[in-house]
């Protein structure tokens, strides 16, 4: 899988590359380490330049180490968020009429989160990160596509699965916002 393909046709051409992604056979494991990985960087690393070299348009700058850490932190945390939602989904195929897989599961997930991990090279200017909601909202809408071919459930339920999953998100997102927000250093203000 080509990396850079699999971003634009994902963000570009959903409705095809949903089926697409549904086929390929592999596991949850190199999704992760080829994908995954890769795209979740992309926040933490533009906070963190943003933070320590003061972005682009900022002039305050962040404590080095403090700022590592934070980007640590929530790099870290974003992995975790693809498999905890990748369980949540799982768990929730059934009473929405989908079928139970774990690997799909982590695949929908991954593939719809991938707006919002593209989005975060916003984080360079910090007044424009918040542009990223749009891109969440893109990510929800990914993930209502996805759910019917990856976990089968019957079209007429994705909205209530969408609707579940991303309640779930948004609560799991909340917690590990306030983490975060507790390692990241401020101006002091």
């Amino acid at each position: 899988m080509n990396l850079v393909q699999r971003v634009q046709d994902i963000l570009l051409q959903p409705k095809a590359t949903w089926p697409a992604i549904a086929a390929e056979p592999g596991d949850a494991k190199s999704l992760f380490m080829g994908y995954v990985a890769v795209l979740a960087a992309i926040p933490p690393l533009a906070s963190f330049v943003g933070m320590v070299f003061g972005g682009l348009g900022m002039y305050a700058r962040m404590p080095l180490l403090p700022s590592l850490g934070a980007a640590l932190v929530s790099y870290a945390v974003s992995l975790a968020m693809v498999l905890l939602l990748g369980f949540w989904v799982d768990k929730l195929a059934p009473s929405f009429g989908g079928t139970r897989n774990p690997v799909n599961a982590v695949k929908v997930v991954a593939y719809a989160m991938t707006p919002g991990f593209v989005a975060g090279v916003l984080n360079l200017v910090p007044s424009l990160s918040v542009l990223g909601i749009l891109a969440g909202l893109y990510g929800i809408y990914l993930l209502y596509l996805g759910l019917p071919v990856l976990m089968r459930c019957p079209p007429g339920k994705a909205a209530g699965y969408t609707t579940v999953v991303t309640i779930g998100g948004i609560a799991a997102g909340m917690v590990v916002g306030a983490v975060v927000a507790m390692l990241t250093p401020t101006m002091g203000w």
